[in-house]
């Protein structure tokens, strides 16, 4: 069982500190609207990405709805980082999101 946290509880931490925040979804996806300050890192090359990642930061993984970044969790999980799964996704964000 992966953390998970509630997009109410992620949307007000985002705005007290600066969060490392992945999202999930495909490039296209991403350049149609994201939660400010996300990477885009996609689940489906994932793996070749974690390099990318400090093993040392808390990630905070979004896609559209919550199950994309579930997996990911899970997988990033298995590869010893430290993440949450941010449920409802961007679909649930409360903000503008950023093109």
């Amino acid at each position: 069982m992966t953390n998970a946290i509630a997009m109410n509880d992620f949307y007000h931490l985002t705005k007290q500190k600066e969060v490392k925040i992945i999202d999930v979804r495909e490039a296209y996806e991403y350049q149609m609207g994201h939660v400010p300050h996300a990477k885009n890192l996609p689940l489906s090359g994932l793996g070749a990405s974690t390099s990318e990642l400090n093993p040392d930061n808390d990630y905070y993984l979004i896609c559209q709805s919550g199950a994309r970044s579930e997996n990911a969790c899970v997988f990033l999980d298995s590869q010893g980082f430290k993440v949450t799964n941010v449920l409802g996704g961007t679909s649930a964000w409360p903000g503008d999101l950023t093109k």
